[in-house]
């Protein structure tokens, strides 16, 4: 079960799931959005058919469920993904890591050395 909790919460697969669910959402979006520009350019043949006013509203229908779906990811998976990401991994402190304030007294000393006669 670690290792599974591991998998999930390092990984970049809960980010990538997010970015196919938004990607295919947002494609609908301009699908529809396109279909609606299309339809009202002159001597297209929907414009005659009277079908403008479907075409928005097609676009609207699908902006609107862009928004409910981004909003739905977003605090219920993303919110609780980030909370579980913190608490089982938490972020560094900040300050410098250990081995980089090594490093840097290594090179003091080096320096201070090399000064010398």
């Amino acid at each position: 079960m670690t290792g599974f909790k591991n998998f999930i919460l390092r990984g970049n697969l809960v980010d990538l799931a997010v970015a196919v669910i938004i990607g295919v959402a947002f494609g609908a979006v301009v699908t529809a959005f396109t279909a609606w520009l299309t339809s009202n350019l002159p001597g297209s043949d929907e414009t005659f058919k009277g079908t403008q006013l479907g075409d928005f509203g097609f676009f609207m229908n699908a902006l609107i469920a862009f928004v409910i779906l981004a909003a739905v990811v977003y605090f219920f998976v993303v919110v609780p993904y980030t909370k579980a990401k913190e608490r089982y991994f938490p972020s560094p402190e900040p300050g410098t890591p250990a081995d980089i304030q090594l490093l840097q007294e290594i090179r003091d000393l080096l320096a201070a050395g090399s000064k010398a006669p």
